[in-house]
């Protein structure tokens, strides 16, 4: 399926997001919204063209902060801040929340003048997803929560090991970041695939390379410390509703989407056996699969 070249959506807000498209644009669209420090390439292309042959028009993009789309140049966030956060619970007034990103996604719906869409989220992407459903109900059509949670602290917590290597400093030269990123996608991949060392450098290289900004994923971290429990908001959606989760993920513990499919009526639950906090190709088509489904069920098929 074809592959847009990149562009530029300028947002009201002042916010411009870099993004691409897979597919015919006179299909359902599918919002495609990755995590924390993940620019847009972290969504496989051949992932994307897959879900465009099932007749979507997927889109993938950069949130503010990451790859190409706006750096924050304002609300610098130090480490101390986040630990501060982490460590004592507290939300805090982050330089942007998850509702300011769930409303970039809908200014990118905006200027491609879609109504609404089919939206899946990965992990932070996750959170923005299900606020989005919240906050814009009208936009969104199908919802996809993947290695995600509610926002409630009790759930989704993390592998004590995660956090210091998330506070660390940040790499200023390639092959620092190579290295780093290895660590941490070694600690919370899925132990049941398995990723080649080859694939991981060759992504970690193409990040480093798209764009990064330390302070902007400090940034982006305030802004999931912050979040609300969205328990009971949740309880309140009326959207076909899928979660996925795997009971190997170490940065968001699967209590996370227990707990999402729990509080979203009517919704579905896939607990993948030896999945991390990952995406690796062999679980494509059980997610694919499970994303069509949840599309049919919005529009009554």
């Amino acid at each position: 399926m074809e592959q847009s070249d990149e562009q530029i959506a300028r947002l009201p807000s002042g916010i411009e997001l870099c993004f691409d498209t897979f597919g015919d644009p006179a299909r359902p669209a599918l919002l495609m919204i990755m995590g924390l420090s993940g620019p847009m390439i972290w969504w496989h292309p051949e992932f994307c063209r897959q879900l465009a042959e099932r007749g979507f028009f997927a889109i993938r993009f950069d949130n503010r902060d990451i790859g190409r789309s706006t750096k924050i140049s304002d609300g610098r966030v130090r480490r101390t801040d986040a630990v501060r956060a982490f460590m004592r619970g507290s939300r805090g007034s982050p330089p942007y929340t998850l509702s300011d990103m769930a409303g970039d996604a809908v200014g990118l719906l905006d200027h491609l003048e879609i109504t609404g869409a089919h939206v899946v989220g990965v992990s932070m992407g996750g959170m923005i997803a299900q606020t989005m459903a919240i906050e814009h109900p009208e936009r969104v059509l199908s919802l996809v929560s993947m290695m995600s949670t509610t926002g409630r602290r009790v759930v989704g917590w993390q592998d004590p090991r995660i956090f210091p290597l998330l506070m660390r400093s940040r790499a200023t030269d390639k092959q620092s970041y190579v290295r780093q990123s290895q660590t941490v996608w070694r600690l919370i991949g899925s132990p049941g695939y398995g990723t080649p060392s080859e694939d991981e450098r060759a992504l970690a290289e193409a990040t480093f390379d798209r764009g990064l900004s330390a302070d902007g994923v400090f940034r982006q971290m305030n802004a999931i410390l912050a979040q609300p429990d969205r328990s009971t908001a949740l309880r309140a959606l009326d959207v076909p509703t899928l979660v996925v989760h795997g009971l190997s993920d170490k940065m968001v513990h699967v209590s996370g989407g227990r707990a999402t499919a729990k509080a979203v009526p009517g919704s579905e639950l896939i607990l993948v056996p030896g999945m991390g906090h990952d995406l690796p190709p062999a679980i494509w088509p059980a997610v694919i699969d499970g994303i069509e489904r949840t599309a049919r069920r919005a529009s009554g098929g």
